[in-house]
């Protein structure tokens, strides 16, 4: 199963925003300039995570993101079906048709593998997988050029 760079990248900004100290928001351009993607592919992924409610993003004086209670409580699977979307993993129909399609006993059996695949990933939530030592990377992510540096008051973060 190969997830889309969408969804890869929709996983990896709830995670930083998990481990963002209280109070802590930070804008889109921070997400994406500590996560080394493009601003444009990001602001696309959040505009989603925020329409699911992952993501309460705000804008003007005090806004930023923040991650929400469901975006902590939610599984993984159940996020990554929602980014993913309804696509299946291989294409039988559009424009060139397979021509096996209409007795093709391999479309049911990958259909019947995306669902493991994902129900692998309902017994995680973005919680369990921002324990350490995925903790202390997140955290240790280097700040946008020009950022103000934040004093933690927890220690050891």
């Amino acid at each position: 199963m190969h997830l889309s760079r969408f969804t890869d990248l929709g996983l990896r900004i709830v995670m930083r925003l998990a481990v963002a100290a209280d109070g802590d928001r930070p804008g889109s351009r921070d997400i994406a300039d500590e996560l080394s993607v493009s601003y444009a592919h990001a602001a696309k992924v959040i505009t989603r995570l925020s329409e699911l409610g992952i993501v309460d993003a705000r804008r003007g004086r005090g806004g930023g993101l923040a991650i929400t209670e469901l975006g902590h409580t939610a599984s993984v699977g159940w996020l990554a079906r929602r980014l993913e979307g309804e696509t299946e993993v291989v294409e039988c129909d559009g424009a060139n048709p397979c021509p096996l399609r209409s007795g093709c006993l391999l479309r049911s059996a990958l259909r019947r593998a995306q669902e493991a695949f994902f129900e692998s990933l309902d017994t995680l939530t973005i919680e369990d997988l921002t324990r350490a030592p995925t903790r202390t990377i997140l955290l240790a992510l280097p700040p946008p050029v020009g950022a103000v540096p934040h004093i933690s008051s927890t220690i050891g973060e």
